[in-house]
């Protein structure tokens, strides 16, 4: 059996976590590949060392040199070392690393040398070879990941490799410098690494035992979800839910390989398993609904024409004005004469919105258009949805009697959830609402 385990920058933060992540590692001979993270926070007020980082390049660029910043990343790691009681002499890697960034002066290469020294570390502390993300990940012209002839790169270069380190969260462009994922992109650099070694079991380490049904902070009694699929996955983390970065699934669900949730402090938790549909689907008991997430600040462009749904392109022509500004729609609701466009307040700042409103008139001209601001999207996702009769007509019942005023519904053709938005002075109510009459 192989497993590839990928550990948090909570579990690489200092000495004592990194004594917790071997004694893991220790207990399982089949865990082979790990991939580690830029050390985090070890406290609430510390700075992750990512963030650091990214400040020795801000020092870099007004100043020429990074010496003021860095000096305090190489205290990071130098504290690390020393606690671990390791014998390797780390300067002159140190050294390199902060002459390589004040030549190069790029972000990406600054950023990912957290992981990069992170790794180096944890394989001189575990007696496991240092394999070098570079050497892996392989992005295309246009920035994305070449997921083929990466995992061609993955399978020949760790063959015959027992046990490695890998640093997580960037890899090699086709400029042929260092590139970056987004952040928390060292859960993808694992899910590739579990892809391209063919693992049986990709098991990501952070410092919570698994996904909750919802936000603790809004519920603080919400229970772990013990298993849910790729799909819900992906529904909850676009959502909002953090756990785990919402393209980390997409090389593991071609090779149908599980991913585990587990807590690097709470080892002994089952966590959260990720499945393929099938397996779930025979295994997922009575459970209704998997979890609810969901996000702030949203505006709804609403557009009223009688005949809208007899004039042909009326719907590209809305969205070609969309397109124009460069911005994503999250729903386009729909009836036969009205049609609703979501899309972040964030990105309709600066008089963005007018201009849309504006162009949306000349194009279409529309009897009526209006705009909701303030706006809250909140998803409700699960397969026992789709098997079990009512589940709408509960959420709903909830929710009216709550108080709550629902602005929209959209529900997807796979039934796998139902999105509402209601006014962001009601988000955490109807959070609240859901988990209640579904976890009664």
């Amino acid at each position: 059996m192989i497993k590839v385990c990928k550990f948090g920058g909570t579990s690489m933060a200092n000495a004592e976590s990194l004594r917790k992540v071997k004694s893991i590692i220790d207990a399982d001979a089949s865990r082979k590949y790990i991939v580690v993270s830029a050390p985090g926070k070890r406290e609430k007020a510390d700075i992750k060392v990512t963030d650091l980082l990214y400040k020795c390049f801000d020092e870099v660029m007004e100043t020429g040199s990074c010496e003021k910043t860095f000096k305090i990343v190489r205290k990071r790691f130098t504290d690390i070392a020393e606690d671990l009681n390791l014998t390797k002499d780390f300067t002159e890697i140190f050294d390199e690393t902060e002459r390589q960034i004040n030549e190069n002066k790029d972000a990406d290469f600054t950023a990912s040398r957290g992981e990069y020294l992170s790794a180096i570390l944890t394989a001189e502390y575990l007696g496991a070879k240092f394999v070098d993300s570079f050497d892996l990940i392989r992005f295309d012209s246009k920035g994305r990941l070449n997921e083929e002839y990466t995992n061609d790169k993955v399978r020949n270069k760790l063959d015959g490799v027992e046990f490695a380190v890998i640093p997580g969260f960037y890899g090699k462009g086709a400029n042929g410098k260092v590139k970056t994922f987004s952040r928390g992109g060292s859960d993808i650099t694992g899910s590739i690494i579990a892809r391209g070694v063919k693992a049986d079991l990709y098991e990501n380490w952070t410092d919570v035992s698994g996904f909750l049904v919802c936000d603790p902070r809004i519920v603080p009694e919400a229970k772990t979800i013990k298993q849910l699929t790729y799909k819900e996955l992906r529904e909850l983390s676009y959502m909002g839910a953090s756990v785990l970065h919402s393209e980390a699934i997409f090389p593991v669900m071609k090779s149908r390989i599980p991913i585990n949730i587990k807590n690097t402090f709470k080892p002994e938790d089952a966590g959260t398993m990720i499945v393929p549909s099938e397996y779930h689907l025979e295994n997922a008991g009575e459970t209704v609904i998997t979890g609810i997430a969901g996000k702030k600040d949203f505006s709804v462009i609403f557009i009223e024409k009688s005949l809208m749904n007899a004039e042909v392109g009326f719907i590209r022509k809305v969205l070609s004005v969309v397109e124009h500004h460069g911005l994503c729609v999250e729903h386009v609701p729909s009836g036969i004469d009205t049609l609703s466009l979501l899309i972040e307040s964030e990105q309709l700042k600066d008089g963005v919105l007018t201009d849309i409103v504006n162009e949306i008139r000349e194009n279409v001209n529309p009897d009526y258009v209006h705009v909701i601001e303030n706006v809250s999207l909140i998803a409700t996702v699960g397969h026992g949805m789709a098997r079990r009769s009512g589940t709408a007509a509960k959420l709903f019942t909830a929710l009216a009697n709550a108080g709550i005023n629902i602005k929209m519904i959209d529900q997807g053709s796979s039934e796998l959830n139902i999105i509402i938005g209601v006014a962001n002075s009601d988000y955490e109510k109807c959070i609240r609402a859901i988990y209640d009459a579904f976890e009664e």
